[in-house]
């Protein structure tokens, strides 16, 4: 599989050949949920926590008495239903982790990439590096390849200059290229690749298919 090369004002000039093992599998939207949904469960923190009747701070003595008042029997003001009391049924800090073997992960990969560059949404460019840190022209090199308002950056962070330029590019990922996931590439406008990054991704999931 071969697509073009780019330069940083969108024109060819050249051609790189995609392993097929990365960028022509076939898709499978279930199993695409499936790992995506794991995923992002997978980020999510679990720490969110409400005090029971049991662990809010108030008195334990019985408000009035049982019986002649002519209102409803009362055991504690630290009960659910008075103001400061504690919460029913709210959350606990828990994992909401799921298992997701490493295999999966690199076939959903590999399939949201084929999904890509079936939709003409990965481009490779020779290399991104830049005289100076500034974001005007990252964003020049963004609308010149037409990456969308959601573009996905892989570089390998070669270069500072690039580095610093693209950290305030409103909507734009920038990552590690061994820390892509089905999940960026999927959630992205247009996936962008230097060559050295294509090497690097080629290499690294080779290595883990073994």
């Amino acid at each position: 599989m071969e697509t073009k090369v780019l330069d940083l004002k969108g024109k060819e000039t050249g051609t790189i050949s995609l392993p097929e093992s990365l960028f022509g599998v076939k898709a499978n939207p279930t199993f695409l949920h499936e790992v995506i949904t794991a995923f992002l469960a997978n980020q999510r923190s679990g720490t969110a926590d409400v005090k029971t009747r049991a662990e809010v701070s108030g008195t334990g003595k019985k408000p009035w008495k049982q019986k002649g008042t002519g209102r409803a029997r009362q055991g504690s003001l630290r009960a659910v239903q008075f103001r400061h009391g504690g919460v029913a049924w709210g959350p606990t800090p828990h994992s909401y982790r799921q298992d997701l073997p490493a295999a999966k992960r690199r076939t959903a990969l590999a399939m949201a990439l084929s999904t890509k560059l079936a939709e003409g949404n990965v481009v490779v460019v020779e290399n991104l590096k830049f005289k100076e840190p500034k974001t005007k022209a990252f964003a020049e090199v963004l609308t010149a390849l037409a990456a969308g308002r959601k573009p996905l950056v892989l570089d390998n962070f070669a270069d500072e200059n690039a580095t610093l330029a693209c950290r305030n590019v409103e909507g734009l990922t920038h990552m590690q290229t061994q820390d892509i996931n089905a999940y960026e590439v999927l959630n992205s406008s247009k996936v962008i690749f230097t060559k050295d990054a294509v090497d690097t991704l080629t290499k690294t999931f080779a290595k883990e298919a073994k």
